[in-house]
């Protein structure tokens, strides 16, 4: 859910990049330091991850209880176009999107979650929905940057903001017919995959004719085909999460889910986190990003045990990957509370004051008191509220190791 970033900046710059001159590849201008927005969490450069990062921030915030400052939640609205789309970041919101604006999926189902969680923003929550579903490719599923092939990544947090918008992702099909649930199956390694444990696991998109593996687009699309966003509510149900029941329904996305459950616990047995091999590495390493999310989906599948030896993996090695970031904070957040764990007292560290000190001081009462139509809004349910992972396209991590990031390098 959070390294989304990484992946998505790679994506970006693929596409921005397209037809360049060679000579200018080779001699980048160096960037201006970065300015950051008053009412933008984090210190890092906003450029391909201030939406994403922000939206997880004020979900959390809200999910534990917290009301996020008015101008962080000012700057989150005022970063939609006119369409309801959202780019990455846009430095500045008084100019009008335009075709050159870059606008990205995964902000726009990232921010739908928290705006629909935080209440009072139905508009901006509807309009970032339809736009939602007019960049839906034929295939059922959505791509990073509207337009480009699908992948199971970006299907599956625009699922999940569908979902906590309150539409049903069966009926929300393309101009070929084709549900968003037809989309996002399509990612999954069935019965005939090989090795055996791959079975279950969903694929971030097919390379060289086969589709790999992808932890982190296995968390995002378990989530997704339970038809649950980035906020899971601890649940009284927990049982041992099982391999993929073979034969598989092709159409049943609960089940997908349940075996998407399985291959991530046995992939969290191994070491007890999941690894990843990062740009220029030739070991793999501990991947927190993507073992925090594997630790909400689970939970979400009503499978809390199979995550508690992650989730004492994430207390003991989180801390530092985590400082200073919004993104990664949040999610921290969010499978704490998703396993029913104090997100005050997490490995020594309190999460929730950290968060809080990455952006504007929150609102406190009377004035952080809810208003009618957020009480109405908290009343009804926010239990369905998602990453993601993003991405993540790729979480908050700024754009190097993008912190929480979702898609890797290795992951295109």
């Amino acid at each position: 859910m959070n390294v989304r970033r990484s992946a998505a900046a790679l994506a970006a710059s693929a596409v921005l990049c397209v037809g360049a001159a060679p000579a200018a590849l080779a001699a980048p201008s160096p960037s201006p330091a970065p300015v950051i927005p008053s009412g933008l969490y984090g210190k890092n450069d906003p450029t391909y991850d201030g939406v994403w990062r922000q939206s997880f921030a004020l979900l959390a915030q809200h999910t534990v209880g917290v009301r996020p400052a008015k101008e962080a939640v000012d700057w989150l609205v005022g970063q939609q176009c006119a369409d309801g789309g959202f780019a990455s970041f846009r430095a500045d919101a008084t100019k009008a999107c335009d075709a050159t604006t870059m606008l990205d999926t995964n902000a726009a189902a990232v921010a739908v979650q928290a705006l629909k969680a935080l209440g009072g923003q139905d508009a901006a929550v509807k309009k970032g929905v339809d736009w939602l579903k007019s960049v839906q490719n034929e295939d059922g599923g959505w791509s990073y940057v509207p337009g480009s092939p699908s992948e199971a990544s970006s299907t599956s947090v625009v699922i999940s903001a569908l979902s906590v918008a309150g539409e049903k992702p069966a009926d929300v099909k393309s101009k070929a017919g084709k549900s968003a649930y037809e989309g996002l199956l399509s990612f999954q390694l069935g019965c005939a995959a090989e090795p055996a444990a791959d079975q279950g696991a969903f694929g971030y998109q097919p390379a060289g004719g086969k589709l790999p593996a992808n932890a982190d687009s296995t968390a995002a699309a378990t989530l997704a085909a339970l038809g649950q966003g980035a906020v899971v509510a601890p649940s009284a149900t927990d049982t041992p999460a099982a391999a993929l029941a073979c034969p598989a329904g092709a159409t049943d996305p609960a089940a997908a889910a349940q075996g998407a459950a399985g291959y991530l616990a046995e992939a969290l047995k191994k070491d007890g986190h999941l690894t990843a091999v990062t740009p220029g590495a030739d070991q793999p390493t501990p991947d927190t990003g993507n073992t925090a999310d594997a630790v909400i989906a689970l939970a979400a599948a009503g499978h809390k045990q199979s995550a508690a030896g992650a989730l004492e993996w994430l207390k003991a090695n989180s801390a530092e990957w985590a400082k200073g970031n919004p993104a990664a904070l949040a999610t921290l957040v969010l499978a704490a509370h998703a396993t029913g764990t104090d997100p005050k007292s997490f490995g020594g560290t309190d999460l929730v004051s950290a968060l809080n000190a990455t952006g504007p001081a929150p609102q406190t009462p009377p004035t952080g008191a809810m208003t009618k139509e957020e009480k109405k809004d908290k009343s009804s349910g926010n239990q369905n509220v998602w990453w993601i992972v993003g991405a993540g396209a790729a979480a908050g991590i700024g754009i190097g190791i993008l912190l929480s990031g979702r898609r890797k390098k290795n992951q295109l």
